[in-house]
């Protein structure tokens, strides 16, 4: 069987659009994906969960996402916003279902240097997933059954994909090894500290951070309890541990970064207000949502997986846009 020779150069931009989409590789990796949505949807619904159709625009989106603008449009005279993640949404469709999902678009105007990254896509789309009464722990637990499914299926019915690719499918069947290892983010830290890499211990843990720690693991692994003023305010700060918060990411192996996040979600109008404060987002943007808040929502843990992220490393592909058919990049315009 042929492989597909893939570009030397992982933070090229994506070749002409017909080159593109005429390629074996983009074949592959679509289809691929294809296998994850599937499986992602086959457990999901399996599991009792309902598929909703997630919203595109809104009064409001996501502030969380780090350093990415968000895009404004025109709405009859009104300000609204694209969604740069659906995750105030989420919370809200908990009213009419207690554990439900969405295959989820998302527009964030990255960073220009993040064009460098080889992970970074301007237009993206993400299983998004949100439990009525879950604790964290069992958000992880339903993270990890979606990937390994997912796993499964690739190996199943794409295997002839990976091989083209020059996939070495042992490196997916080791996240069928069992759960995966979780570390709290002060860990984290310090063993960055201990590899030289000069990790603020208050931050999220930074790109060049997230790619050594990724490289130098053979399994998917979460960090856990990131510093409050780290994230948005929507994930729950512990009760036990003031300063901490109840969330994760999902690191993938081999060099991949990031995969997923997620948390245990602010719920009380009394917190949540004040974690806006705090983050110096304007309660008054958040009318809507503040409102049902305050009559009361379902306590809830849920997270997002990254579609093209998941794509790249079941698939192996030098750079996220590599599992796009039609790429955004940062800063690169396109069809």
């Amino acid at each position: 069987m042929t492989t597909i020779q893939l570009a030397s150069d992982a933070t090229a931009a994506p070749p002409g659009l017909r080159t593109h989409l005429s390629a074996p590789r983009t074949r592959c990796a679509v289809a691929i994906q294809q296998a994850i949505l599937q499986a992602a949807r086959e457990l999901l619904v399996g599991e009792g969960f309902t598929e909703l159709l997630a919203p595109v625009i809104g009064p409001v989106t996501d502030p969380g996402a780090r350093g990415s603008k968000q895009v404004d449009i025109d709405y009859y005279g009104h300000r609204y916003k694209l969604m740069t993640s659906a995750i105030l949404y989420k919370q809200a469709s908990l009213l009419s279902f207690g554990r439900i999902f969405y295959i989820a678009p998302n527009v964030r105007l990255e960073p220009l240097e993040t064009a460098n990254t080889d992970r970074h896509l301007t237009e993206f789309h993400q299983i998004d997933v949100e439990i009525a009464d879950a604790s964290r722990d069992e958000a992880m637990a339903v993270m990890q059954a979606v990937v390994t499914h997912a796993v499964r299926r690739v190996l199943d019915h794409t295997a002839d994909h990976l091989d083209q690719l020059g996939r070495d499918r042992s490196a997916l069947t080791e996240l069928l090894d069992g759960p995966f290892e979780r570390i709290s983010h002060s860990a984290a830290v310090r063993r960055l500290h201990d590899l030289g890499h000069p990790q603020d211990p208050a931050a999220e843990i930074d790109w060049a951070g997230e790619r050594l720690l990724s490289a130098g693991a053979r399994r998917p692994f979460f960090i856990t309890d990131y510093p409050k003023g780290s994230r948005g305010f929507y994930d729950r700060e512990s009760t036990t541990e003031p300063g901490s918060l109840r969330n994760f990411d999902l690191i993938a192996a081999e060099g991949y970064g990031e995969l997923s996040s997620g948390s245990e979600r602010e719920f009380e109008y009394r917190r949540l207000v004040a974690r806006m404060r705090e983050t110096g987002e304007n309660p008054a943007k958040y009318g809507w949502y503040l409102d049902l808040v305050r009559d009361g929502i379902p306590a809830s843990s849920g997270f997002g997986i990254g579609v093209q992220r998941l794509t790249r490393y079941f698939a192996g592909l030098d750079a996220v846009w590599q599992a796009s058919m039609f790429p955004k990049l940062p800063g690169v315009v396109s069809a």
